[in-house]
């Protein structure tokens, strides 16, 4: 077998970490860093070296992977104080998987790239972290066509489906086409939710009901199931998926864009945070609907 590539690795977090857990077992050797001196420890549990800083992960990588929870964490991982930036060698290149500003990343990309020669590949990620552990992981990535080779052996080892979308910050817009169907798609389940059980049917049988036809979706079949049941352990949290859908109000917007849908989707999730369930899966916006009916 092929030696495999030397990763340097910043951000062990809850999409991070059973990603990192999947390359070591995979036989990566890897470094990594976190703000949180626990996800480090974690890390390490799984096979990974911790290192002191962004920068400390830099040395001896071949590729760079950044998974970090918003645009201001991606900005100083790169160039802030001991960022990754001022590590980097030509031939290295930085994989981003994290979720951030389209105009951002291309600036981002654009600014590595005239520091130090290295290439900047954005490769958001949907599938939650069951899809990290497994190696089915959904990527949508932008980039130089040269370094997608470079980096196309790593992401067969992660994804299930791969798409090369185009330059730089092309993964990042696909991306928000996708959190746009995925925030809208859960106020759809939830209703689903609240009107099958009004209507008296067997709401756990919706899902089978409807296979196979228009209605039918993955949202349905994976999604309104754990809603229906009020599963609402985190496979994602309900606060990173406001923040994604603030990202798309904004990129809309800039696009001018119309995008009512995703507005309503949006006012959702503001209300489920602010009523202190932040913490809990994206599915939990079920209680919105069930607060309101209970205020009737």
């Amino acid at each position: 077998m092929a030696e495999r590539p030397r990763i340097g690795y910043v951000g062990v977090g809850l999409m991070g970490l059973p990603m990192l857990t999947r390359l070591t077992s995979l036989g990566y050797p890897v470094k990594a860093y976190d703000i949180v001196p626990g996800q480090v420890a974690a890390a390490v549990a799984a096979g990974a070296v911790a290192a002191a800083s962004p920068a400390a992960t830099v040395k001896d990588a071949d590729l760079v992977l950044l998974n970090l929870p918003t645009t201001d964490a991606v900005e100083r991982a790169v160039f802030g104080e001991a960022g990754v930036a001022g590590a980097l060698r030509t031939p290295q290149l930085l994989i981003d998987f994290s979720t951030i500003k389209v105009e951002k990343c291309k600036a981002l990309a654009r600014q590595l790239r005239a520091a130090t020669g290295c290439g900047w590949i954005d490769a958001p990620v949907s599938g939650g972290p069951p899809a990290c552990s497994t190696g089915t992981l959904t990527i949508m990535a932008g980039g130089e066509p040269a370094e997608i080779e470079r980096a196309r052996p790593l992401f067969a080892d992660i994804a299930g489906r791969f798409t090369h979308m185009g330059p730089a910050g092309a993964g990042m817009a696909a991306k928000m086409l996708n959190q746009l169907i995925v925030g809208c798609g859960h106020a759809v389940m939830a209703e689903a939710v609240v009107l099958a059980e009004a209507a008296g049917i067997d709401a756990a049988r919706l899902p089978e009901c409807i296979a196979g036809g228009l209605g039918d979706s993955a949202l349905l079949q994976k999604l309104y199931p754990r809603m229906q049941r009020r599963d609402f352990a985190p496979q994602g949290y309900a606060r990173q998926l406001l923040k994604d859908l603030e990202m798309v109000h904004e990129y809309a917007a800039g696009l001018k864009a119309p995008t009512p849908m995703m507005g309503e989707a949006l006012s959702l999730y503001r209300i489920l945070v602010r009523l202190g369930h932040a913490e809990l899966d994206t599915g939990a916006i079920l209680k919105v609907y069930e607060r309101a009916a209970s205020a009737q």
